[in-house]
C-alpha cells in the first residue's frame, strides 16, 4: 500500500503503530471481550503502522540513492563489480553493474552516483568495412573501469502498459546507461568478493555447461530457465505458445518446482537418516530431513537468482522446517502469512510485481479448497478441484493486470505440469550437475513432446479470452465471489459468488458519446502512435518503433491499450510513413488487432503491411482528397496529393499523411514528419482557404526538429496547444530549442510526452476548441515517478523542457 503513495507518508505513522502495538498488549493482559476485541483492532493498526514505517524508511534509503539530473549528460568514469548474468542481445550485453567509486578525472564534478545500475555495452560496427567487433566476454565478480553515460530510470508511461520505473525501483536499479566505446574500458586484475558474486558465477558455468551440451537444440532456453532461472534465451514465439496456454509459470524455477526437489531431498535424507541408528540417536531423522529440505530449497532459490516465486516457496519450506523441527503443527494460513511477511520485510516492492500476486494468490487458493475440507476425494477428481479453483481465483487478478486470460489452462496444466516438474525438472537439473550430456539431451526430448502437445493447443480458436482492464472495485468484488463461490459443498446460497463476479465482466470502460473526439497521444519514446475514438469507432494513427525483432510499440504498448480500453474492434489503421518510428509496431497490430483498412503513404507490398485486409495509398486530390465520417466526426487527408509521388527522390518525411479531425468541440492536426517543403506545399494548396488548415491543436511535426515548424505553417494552424512526442533524452535532441521558442512567442503550450506520458483529450460537443486533458505520467503519481520538469514550474514553458 505505501508504494502506491504519491509521496512519503510522515514518520509519525511509525510511531503511531509501535504505541498501538504497545497498548494491544497492555489492553490484551485483561481478559473480558470487549477489551480482546480492542486489543485485535490496536493491534491491527499497530502492525499497519509498523509495515509502513519499515516501507518508508526502507523507500527513502533507495530513493536517496539517485542519479543527479546533472550527470546525465556527461560521461562518468567508474569502479565497479559484473552483478549479474550477462545477457547476450544482438545489439551487445546487458548486465547490473555495483559501483564502488567514482573516478574523479578533473573534467567533471558528478560527486555522487547510484551504488547499483544497469548496463548495456552495445556491439561495435565500422560502417565502412561492415566490420562488427562484439563486446568482451564478462563474468559476475569481475571489477572494471568504465567510462559510461547514465541516465536516471524514466520509461514510459502509458495506461495499460509496462511501468518500467516500479520494475527498476523493485530491482533496485537507480539508473540505466551504456559504455563509451572511446572511454576508458578496462578490466581490473582482483575480483570483488561477496557470496551472490560466486552464486552468480556458479549460476552461469552452469548456463555455460547447458549451452555446450544443448548447442542449437530449440528449447534450450527452457532448461536454461528451468535450470537456473534465466528466461533470457527463450524465443518469444515460445513464450507465446506459453502465454495462451496458461503455463508460463511453468517454463521458469516456479515455487512448485522448488517444492518437488525440497521434497524429494527430504525424503532421501529421511530414508537415510534413519537407517544409521547412531544418527538417530543424536537427531531424529525428520529433524535432519527438514533441516536438508529446506537447504536444498534454500540452494534451487539462489540458482533461481531468489526471485518472488522462489522467496515465497522457500520461506514457506522454511516455516515448514521449523514446525517440524519444534514438532508443532501450523495451519497452512499461518505458514503462508509468515512467507509473506518475510518476502515483503526483504523486498517491501514485491508487490509491484505481477508475480507477487499471481504467486501468492495462487498458493492460497491451493490452500483454501484442500486444507479443512471434510470428506474423501480422489486423486484425479482433486487435482481438476484444485485446477479449476486456480483458474478461477486468479481470474479477477489476471484480468486486472493483463486484461486476457487462457482458457485452455486448465487443459494444458493437466498434463504440463507432471511432465515438468516431475520429469522435466529433475532429469535436466541431474544433467546440468552431471558430466554427460546424454542427460540433458533426454529432458530436452520430454520438453519438446511437452511442447508439441501445448503448441497445438495455443493454436485452437479463442485459446485466449481478452477482456477490458475492469474497475478496482469489481475485481475486489469478483475475488469475494470467487472465495463465496469455492465455498465448501453444503454452504448456502453458493450461487451469490457468480453474481458478485458479474460486474467484472459488465462494467465497461467510460467511451465517447455521439458526436465526441476522444484522441491519445500513446508515450512511445521516440515515434509517434495516436489512438482515436469516436462513440462507435476506432484508429490508430502511426504505431511507433520496433525495439528488436521482437518488440515494439504496437505490441509492448498500443495493442494493451486498446485491449485495456475495451476496444474491441479496429477499424483503420494509418501509417503516415515508412520510418520505422512511425512504422515500427504496424505488423503486430495487423496481426493482433485485425485493422479493417490500412491508409499508408508506403509501398502497399511492404513487409510491414503484409497480412492487411485492405491498404489504400493516402493522398490529397484537387477536388478534395480522402474524406470520413463517423459518429458526426469528420476525417479530412490534406497530404501528401497525387502528384508527389511521382517526384523522384522525394524523402519519406515529406510523404507523410496529414490528417484533419473536426468535430463539434474542436479539431486536431496530425502532422507525422512533414517538412518545411511539405508545410509550403500545405500553405500554397490551402491558401485560399485558411479555414482548412486551422487547427485548435497540432501534433508538432517532425517531433519539434528544426527541420519543420516554420512560422507561416503556425501562424496558418493557429493551434491553443501543441503536442509533441518526443523520447526521455531524445539521441536526435528533440526537441529543437529554437522551434519551441516559435510557438513560446506565440504563448501556445506544449505537452510533451517524455514528461507527461500519455496525453488524452476528449472533445465534448461544447468544448469550444478547448479540450479536456489528460496526462497519464501525472494520474498516476507515485514517489518514484518522474514528474513534469520545467525550470519555471509551468506547464506552459516549452523553452525549459527543450533537449538542446
Amino acid at each position: 500500500m505505501q508504494a502506491a503513495l504519491p509521496v512519503f507518508p510522515a514518520i509519525y505513522i511509525a510511531a503511531l503503530g509501535l504505541a498501538a502495538t504497545l497498548a494491544a498488549w497492555l489492553v490484551g493482559q485483561r481478559h473480558s471481550h470487549i477489551v480482546l476485541v480492542i486489543a485485535a483492532l490496536l493491534a491491527l493498526s499497530g502492525g499497519a503502522g509498523l509495515g509502513f514505517g519499515w516501507a518508508q524508511w526502507r523507500a527513502e534509503v533507495r530513493m536517496a540513492d539517485s542519479l543527479p539530473a546533472a550527470a546525465e549528460v556527461t560521461d562518468i568514469e567508474i569502479i565497479g563489480a559484473v552483478a549479474s548474468l550477462p545477457q547476450l542481445t544482438d545489439r551487445g550485453t546487458r548486465f547490473e553493474f555495483d559501483i564502488e567509486k567514482i573516478v574523479a578525472d578533473g573534467k567533471n564534478e558528478i560527486a555522487v552516483v547510484p551504488s547499483h545500475i544497469s548496463l548495456t555495452w552495445y556491439v561495435e560496427t565500422n560502417f565502412k568495412t561492415r566490420e562488427v567487433k562484439p563486446p568482451p566476454t564478462l563474468s559476475p565478480g569481475e571489477r572494471w573501469h568504465f567510462t559510461v553515460r547514465l541516465k536516471r530510470p524514466h520509461g514510459t508511461m502509458n495506461p495499460h502498459g509496462f511501468d518500467f520505473e516500479a520494475w527498476a525501483l523493485e530491482r533496485n536499479i537507480r539508473a540505466t546507461g551504456y559504455i563509451r566505446v572511446k572511454g576508458v574500458n578496462k578490466k581490473l586484475p582482483e575480483n570483488a568478493a561477496g557470496f551472490m558474486y560466486q552464486v552468480d558465477r556458479m549460476r552461469l558455468a552452469l548456463r555455460d555447461r547447458m549451452l555446450g551440451a544443448l548447442k542449437d537444440d530449440p528449447y534450450r532456453g527452457v532448461l536454461i530457465a528451468l535450470a537456473i532461472g534465466e528466461q533470457s534465451a527463450i524465443p518469444t514465439e515460445q513464450w507465446k505458445v506459453f502465454w495462451r496456454t496458461g503455463t508460463g509459470h511453468l517454463m521458469s524455477i516456479s515455487g512448485l518446482h522448488i517444492t518437488m526437489v525440497a521434497s524429494l531431498i527430504y525424503w532421501l535424507a529421511f530414508r537415510l537418516w534413519a537407517r544409521i541408528p547412531l544418527l538417530v540417536l543424536r537427531l531424529p531423522a525428520q529433524r535432519a530431513a527438514a533441516v536438508a529440505g529446506a537447504l536444498a530449497a534454500l540452494a534451487y532459490a539462489l540458482i533461481a537468482g531468489f526471485s518472488v516465486p522462489t522467496q515465497r516457496t522457500f520461506f514457506m519450506l522454511a516455516a515448514i522446517a521449523i514446525a517440524l523441527w519444534f514438532g508443532r503443527g501450523w495451519s497452512a494460513s499461518r505458514i503462508l502469512a509468515w512467507a509473506l511477511l518475510a518476502v515483503l520485510l526483504l523486498d517491501p516492492w514485491a508487490g509491484l510485481a505481477p508475480g507477487f500476486w499471481l504467486s501468492f494468490g495462487c498458493v492460497a487458493m491451493i490452500f483454501y479448497v484442500t486444507t479443512r475440507r471434510i470428506g474423501q476425494v480422489g486423486a484425479v477428481a482433486s487435482a481438476i478441484k484444485t485446477q479449476i479453483a486456480v483458474t478461477l481465483g486468479l481470474l479477477p487478478v489476471t484480468l486486472a493486470l493483463f486484461q486476457e486470460v487462457s482458457i485452455i489452462s486448465p487443459l494444458a496444466n493437466a498434463f504440463a505440469i507432471p511432465l515438468v516438474s516431475l520429469m522435466v525438472v529433475p532429469i535436466t537439473l541431474a544433467g546440468a550437475l552431471m558430466p554427460f550430456d546424454f542427460v540433458l539431451q533426454l529432458a530436452h526430448l520430454m520438453m519438446s513432446w511437452c511442447y508439441a502437445a501445448l503448441a497445438f493447443l495455443s493454436e485452437l480458436p479463442n485459446a485466449v479470452w481478452q477482456s477490458h482492464a475492469p474497475a478496482p472495485w469489481t475485481a475486489m468484488l469478483a475475488m469475494i465471489g470467487v472465495v463465496w463461490l469455492l465455498l465448501p459443498r453444503g454452504a448456502a446460497m453458493r450461487w451469490v459468488g457468480i453474481v458478485a463476479m458479474l460486474p467484472l465482466f459488465m462494467v465497461l470502460p467510460p467511451s465517447p458519446k455521439e458526436g465526441e473526439l476522444w484522441v491519445t497521444l500513446l508515450d512511445v519514446g521516440q515515434g509517434l502512435a495516436i489512438v482515436v475514438r469516436t462513440a462507435n469507432h476506432a484508429m490508430v494513427y502511426d504505431t511507433g518503433p520496433r525495439w528488436n525483432p521482437d518488440a515494439d510499440s504496437g505490441n509492448r504498448i498500443v495493442a494493451p491499450y486498446l485491449r485495456g480500453e475495451g476496444i474491441r474492434v479496429l477499424d483503420a489503421l494509418v501509417v503516415s510513413h515508412a520510418d520505422e518510428d512511425h512504422s515500427g509496431g504496424a505488423k503486430s497490430i495487423i496481426d493482433m488487432r485485425k485493422p479493417k483498412w490500412v491508409l499508408t503513404s508506403m509501398d502497399g507490398q511492404s513487409d510491414v503491411l503484409r497480412g492487411a485486409t485492405e491498404v489504400m495509398r493516402c493522398e490529397w486530390m484537387e477536388g478534395g482528397g480522402d474524406t470520413w465520417r463517423w459518429d458526426g466526426v469528420e476525417f479530412d487527408i490534406l497530404h501528401p496529393a497525387k502528384e508527389i509521388y511521382d517526384v523522384a527522390g522525394v524523402k519519406t518525411n515529406n510523404l507523410g499523411c496529414v490528417l484533419k479531425i473536426t468535430a463539434r468541440g474542436g479539431s486536431i492536426l496530425m502532422t507525422a514528419d512533414i517538412e518545411k517543403q511539405s508545410e509550403n506545399q500545405l500553405l500554397e494548396r490551402f491558401k485560399d482557404e485558411p479555414a482548412v488548415l486551422k487547427s485548435d491543436v497540432m501534433v508538432v511535426p517532425h517531433h519539434g526538429s528544426r527541420t519543420s515548424s516554420t512560422d507561416a505553417f503556425i501562424d496558418a494552424v493557429a493551434p491553443t496547444m501543441a503536442l509533441v512526442p518526443v523520447g526521455y533524452r531524445s539521441r536526435f535532441r528533440h526537441p529543437n530549442s529554437a522551434v519551441m521558442a516559435r510557438y513560446a512567442a506565440r504563448n501556445i503550450p506544449i505537452y510533451r510526452t517524455d514528461f507527461l506520458g500519455a496525453i488524452t483529450l476528449k472533445f465534448a460537443p461544447d468544448a469550444n476548441g478547448k479540450p479536456m486533458m489528460s496526462t497519464f505520467r501525472q494520474e498516476r503519481q507515485r514517489y518514484w515517478i518522474d514528474q513534469p520538469q520545467r525550470v519555471s514550474g509551468t506547464e506552459t514553458n516549452p523553452i525549459a523542457g527543450a533537449n538542446e
